[in-house]
């Protein structure tokens, strides 16, 4: 290799990274940790060999640069080892086994919590990007790690997404808004949640960002008289009563500028009116101390206070708030925090490796991830489906908190519109599905009620309540929502079986039978035909109107009732021999506003005196029998089915003599009559006629129309369905 190749071969940009990696481990972790660190990268990079980013920068950069901005959070061994291989299994031929047996279970439970899942078929983006945010859910309850790695991944990915397409740039911007930014601020790493935002907002909104950003800058300039002035005032009056305290005035992120102005529906110049300060405190009794100076140094503005230390936020955000009317009319807000919350609030989660000297601090933030994460897989135990999960997470994603107590003087944290229900799944989920009403503060209240601050709630129950669907209307918290839907869910499905139940005994009832009285093993044949597991589903589609109970009932009392039967020997000669899957030893009629004929998507109707009638599923007069007719069910056609069919075509072709008796001799050659032939509309060059025909199947219609187009004459040709 020449003296040139080598001095470019060490200049990757890889190289560059890993270098900066090992100096930032090499200061919190061993020796040991730091090469193992190593090897994983190395792995990584034989791994991820010829795979480029749209960057054009090596694959490999991208799980350095998460490892590099975790390494600034000083995570530990395996999460960086995680960072480095996170796409090692989605992109790659390594398997999870693998990465076990190179590394440890711990790293390879990790990069599998973080992975895609890749075996999703039929699903439309929204549900497979539920789906794998639901499985990543499932992984943080193990390990809070997984989470930390894959947001990490999701801020570098945000910080290179200039190369992507403009839709493409949007659609990961507002999914990074609706769940990525969400979730950091509810594990209180602030840092993490206000880069994504103004990231995301950048790529959405590209003009908006800068003109925003521009303004900034100049406020910068403008201000920069007004805000020494404001925190000289505020360092000499702490300074008069003793208190050592840090005072730094606090730039508002750009994001939160443009939710403001959205919210609030204010001009740039309104938000750059409110001056920030954070003061910094040792310990909270000096955080108190520090408020009282402030409200005696600037008049603060009625109930524009909160105490976030006594009462943190569910994220663990504990800190003073209050707006004070500073000098020339201008608000000034004021953050007052110790140093401890100060770094919780940047870190939250993290704080637990990047702050070892606060160890006694992290299992608490810990705790409330924890706490978090139980409802939300609780939650996902009874969601329907991802899609139903996704809904309830961004609910649970953005809470404004009210805070009530119960009887026993506890605290129940609830998002801002709450209501009574809410609070009683708050406090347990048997609770919210045995209530009837309420007291607040000793007066009763109806169930709707929403909550206000320092109520205190007091649930009343009673044994034979359940909940009722209408809760759903004016419920806001996930828990609530996810517990009603699930009894109902489960209760709507004991009342289907029930009243299946009644209605095949009734049917059986009819034929001198009881359903106890019939063979068990001719029960599982007739299970095993409808691909169902237990009567019970069998019962359940009865109630649910999927199932013809009388035709249940037949099939239960054949010899055989996996035989298919064709229509009476007297039908027989009146109708087309015609065998429909599940509708044996009934009388089938097709309807004639669609002829619907083998192979078309079907629907059936039952008719008494008419047996059921059989629609084309694209039908126009099915919804108006809908309508009309409760007894309608899903049929389809049996495999084995024989015979001739009507199908109606219309056909567009040129006036000319001899054109019909080309049509009729085309159709005749390919195996079919002409039943039926009607003049719709003519003039001098062009004809409509409708024909109709006998055809096998839909194959056989195809054929038979691909052969028709093919003649110079024939201009136009549709089937009639309605």
């Amino acid at each position: 290799m020449s003296l040139i190749a080598e001095i470019l071969e060490t200049e990757r940009p890889q190289d560059k990274l890993v270098q900066r990696l090992r100096e930032s481990l090499s200061g919190y972790l061993d020796l040991a940790q730091v090469n193992d660190c190593i090897r994983a990268y190395e792995f990584g990079a034989s791994a991820h060999a010829g795979q480029f980013r749209k960057t054009g920068e090596a694959y490999i950069c991208h799980p350095v640069s998460v490892a590099i901005i975790l390494s600034d959070m000083h995570m530990d061994a395996s999460g960086i080892m995680a960072a480095l291989l996170h796409d090692v299994v989605e992109d790659t031929l390594i398997s999870k086994d693998e990465l076990a047996e190179q590394f440890n279970l711990e790293v390879a439970e990790l990069v599998d919590g973080v992975t895609k899942l890749t075996q999703i078929d039929n699903k439309s983006h929204a549900e497979a990007q539920a789906e794998n945010v639901r499985k990543m859910f499932m992984a943080m309850a193990k390990d809070l790690r997984v989470i930390i790695v894959k947001l990490a991944d999701r801020l570098h990915n945000m910080q290179t997404l200039d190369v992507m397409a403009p839709a493409k740039k949007r659609r990961i911007a507002r999914e990074t808004l609706d769940i990525y930014a969400p979730i950091a601020n509810r594990l209180g790493m602030r840092s993490i949640q206000q880069k994504l935002e103004s990231l995301s907002l950048s790529a959405m909104y590209p003009m908006r960002y800068a003109v925003i950003k521009k303004a900034i800058k100049k406020a910068r300039g403008n201000r920069r008289e007004i805000v020494q002035t404001i925190e000289s005032s505020i360092k000499n009056r702490l300074q008069e009563a003793d208190l050592t305290c840090e005072v730094v005035g606090r730039e508002k992120n750009i994001y939160s500028i443009y939710k403001k102005m959205l919210s609030k529906n204010n001009s740039l110049a309104d938000v750059f009116d409110v001056y920030a300060f954070r003061i910094l405190c040792e310990n909270v009794d000096t955080c108190y101390r520090t408020l009282g100076v402030m409200h005696n140094l600037y008049k603060p503005i009625p109930g524009r206070f909160k105490d976030y230390i006594a009462l943190p936020k569910a994220n663990g955000y504990q800190s003073l708030h209050s707006i004070l009317m500073g000098p020339f009319g201008v608000p000034i807000e004021i953050q007052i925090r110790t140093y401890d919350m100060h770094r919780m609030s940047e870190s939250g989660i993290a704080a637990h490796w990047l702050y070892k000297s606060d160890d006694e601090k992290a299992p608490k933030f810990q705790d409330r991830a924890n706490e978090w994460l139980t409802d939300l897989l609780e939650i996902q135990k009874s969601a329907g489906d991802s899609l139903e999960f996704i809904e309830n997470l961004k609910v649970d994603l953005f809470p404004q908190e009210v805070f009530v107590f119960t009887p026993n003087g506890e605290i129940i944290k609830l998002p801002r519109g709450a209501t009574i229900v809410d609070f009683a799944y708050a406090v347990h989920t048997d609770l919210g599905n045995a209530c009837v009403s309420a007291r607040i503060d000793k007066q009763l209240v109806p169930l709707q009620s929403k909550l206000e601050n320092g109520v205190t709630v007091e649930i009343v129950t009673a044994p034979w309540a359940r909940p009722n669907p209408l809760w759903l209307n004016y419920v806001i918290t996930a828990k609530a929502r996810s517990g009603i839907r699930n009894y109902l869910k489960h209760f709507k499905q004991q009342e289907a079986i029930s009243l299946g139940q009644r209605l095949l005994e009734k049917e059986l009832q009819a034929l001198h039978i009881h359903l106890d009285n019939i063979d068990e093993a001719k029960i599982n044949i007739m299970l095993k035909s409808l691909s169902m597991s237990s009567l019970d589903e069998l019962l359940e589609d009865i109630g649910l109107g999927n199932k013809m109970p009388l035709l249940i009932a037949k099939r239960l009392t054949q010899e055989d009732v996996t035989a298919a039967v064709k229509l009476d020997d007297h039908e027989a000669t009146h109708k087309t021999p015609l065998i429909i899957k599940g509708t044996e030893g009934m009388v089938i009629t097709l309807a004639k506003c669609c002829r619907p004929i083998p192979g078309d998507s079907i629907i059936g109707f039952f008719n008494p005196g008419k047996g059921i009638v059989v629609h084309h599923h694209e039908c126009r007069n099915r919804n108006v029998d809908r309508k009309k007719q409760n007894n309608w069910l899903d049929v389809e056609w049996s495999p084995d089915v024989t015979g001739d069919f009507s199908a109606e075509l219309r056909i567009s072709v040129l006036n000319e003599r001899g054109s019909l008796a080309t049509i009729a001799s085309t159709i005749s050659n390919l195996d079919s009559n002409i039943e039926n032939v009607t003049v719709v509309d003519q003039d001098d060059r062009i004809c409509v006629d409708l024909i109709t025909l006998t055809v096998k199947d839909r194959i056989h219609l195809a054929k038979i129309i691909r052969r028709l187009t093919e003649l110079a004459i024939v201009l136009k040709i549709t089937r009639v369905k309605a």
